[in-house]
């Protein structure tokens, strides 16, 4: 589906688009659903109060492999809006070596500048390739050098001059055109030119430590760019290969990238999504000894930017306030409760996921767009073999992952791919030398290739 305007996105279209790769899990779809609703509904408001009207900050609660990571990536990609996934863990408090929270929000702004970019990219890429055919017909047909004007006492030559000079532009444009005619019809394509390319590469240059160069987020290239004059160097590249080069470089040139920039920073102020997981690992009891550095102390940190701030990033000063902020953890061994107040107040919207049952996972295994069986019958189709499940085989395949969450982790619909993979590795590895071209696979098959291994606990442990 194409993406729609947020003005015709209602919260049910939303829940309606995120069942088709969601299976269950209707009072969080529910949730994000309002969440970007009321997105829209914000940019509706005329007045100051648009700005004081904060975003709906959710944190979904349940085990893995549920779908939280889904439906806040497929709620992103519905509002075509910056989206960030993040991992709390791997932060830790300021003044200790690891990435520091800040961080997330300059990595939301790359993207939102590189997603403007490749939007706007598309808007001038017709102006881009005609101009880079143009530069090719250049080298294929060079513009002749200015010559000098003779000083000769002889009338005679000057009267034929113009329309000799008049005849050699006619011929050379014809030719010029019988060149255009042959590149749209593709034989010139194995041709070989010689284009120009800027020299990019710059020496690595390590001036602080892991996190330093990181978090100024110094382009070196562009400080240096100003400075250094503008190396080039030849390269042979067929037609085909520089038209796609020409291109690039023309719809750079074509770019505005001030209006890139400010696009993209509205955007991500307005409509970013930060989706923010294993909130649960830093939530906990405080440590008596020592500095708390990752649990916390990230907590503190991670505060201030879901409250709203300002972080400085290399396009500039960037506001966090209507950053739409999803938390998500299993929280086994913690409560939400032992999150700090403060950062507990602003996360106002409770959703628990529900653990997969053996009938949704039968679901999951057929119902949703890029459900597992399709990906499989897809990839078996590349080398002309037909697959198909029998309904009694995918409900033993479910029930197989269901027991195996069971007696084992229990990591969700990620199961289903452990088992699948085992189930047809041996069809996936002899397939491209065999003559099969159909392959059901039943029930009989699926409890031959598992049984041995779901009844021998030790074993369905390692390999399932």
């Amino acid at each position: 589906m194409a993406h729609l305007k947020m003005e015709e996105l209602t919260p049910k279209q939303i829940v309606e688009e995120l069942d088709k790769y969601i299976i269950g899990q209707n009072k969080a779809k529910k949730s994000v659903a309002i969440a970007l609703r009321n997105r829209w509904r914000r940019q509706q408001v005329k007045d100051d109060l648009k700005d004081e009207i904060m975003p709906n900050n959710i944190i979904m609660i349940g085990p893995t492999g549920v779908g939280k990571t889904e439906i806040a990536r497929r709620l992103a990609n519905l509002a075509n809006a910056p989206f960030l996934k993040v991992e709390a863990s791997k932060y830790t408090e300021v003044g200790y070596v690891g990435r520091d929270v800040e961080s997330m929000v300059r990595d939301l702004v790359d993207l939102g500048v590189n997603m403007v970019k490749r939007e706007k990219s598309i808007q001038v890429a017709q102006k881009a390739e005609k101009l880079a055919e143009e530069r090719i017909l250049d080298l294929l047909l060079p513009r002749p050098p200015k010559k000098r004007q003779l000083t000769t006492s002889s009338h005679s030559i000057n009267a034929y001059a113009p329309r000799a000079q008049e005849e050699a532009l006619a011929k050379r444009e014809s030719t010029r055109e019988k060149l255009r005619a042959k590149l749209h019809q593709g034989k010139l394509e194995k041709r070989q030119i010689e284009v120009e390319r800027p020299n990019d590469r710059f020496p690595i240059i390590e001036v602080f430590s892991s996190q330093g160069i990181e978090e100024l987020g110094m382009n070196f290239q562009e400080m240096l760019g100003g400075m250094l004059p503008k190396k080039t160097k030849r390269r042979k590249v067929t037609i085909g290969e520089a038209r796609k080069l020409l291109t690039q470089e023309e719809t750079q040139k074509l770019l505005d990238m001030d209006e890139v920039i400010s696009g993209a920073i509205y955007r991500m102020e307005n409509s970013g999504i930060i989706f923010v997981d294993e909130l649960d690992k830093v939530a906990g009891e405080k440590v008596k000894n020592g500095p708390d550095v990752s649990r916390e102390g990230v907590q503190r940190d991670l505060l201030p930017i879901v409250e709203g701030t300002s972080v400085m990033t290399k396009y500039g000063m960037v506001k966090t306030d209507h950053i739409l902020f999803i938390a998500a953890g299993a929280f086994h061994a913690s409560k939400p409760s032992d999150l700090i107040p403060e950062l507990q107040g602003r996360f106002p919207i409770r959703v628990e996921l529900d653990s997969l049952t053996t009938e949704d996972f039968k679901r999951i295994l057929t119902e949703p767009k890029n459900a597992l069986i399709k990906q499989y019958t897809a990839l078996l189709a590349t080398e002309g073999v037909e697959i198909t499940f029998t309904d009694d085989a995918i409900e033993e395949i479910a029930k197989t992952a269901n027991l195996v969450n069971e007696r084992t982790e229990n990591i969700g619909a990620r199961r289903l791919h452990t088992v699948l993979t085992t189930l047809l590795e041996e069809i996936m590895f002899s397939i491209p030398d065999s003559e099969t071209k159909k392959i059901e696979v039943t029930k009989k098959l699926v409890e031959e290739k598992l049984k041995g291994i779901v009844e021998d606990e030790d074993l369905s442990r390692y390999i399932l």
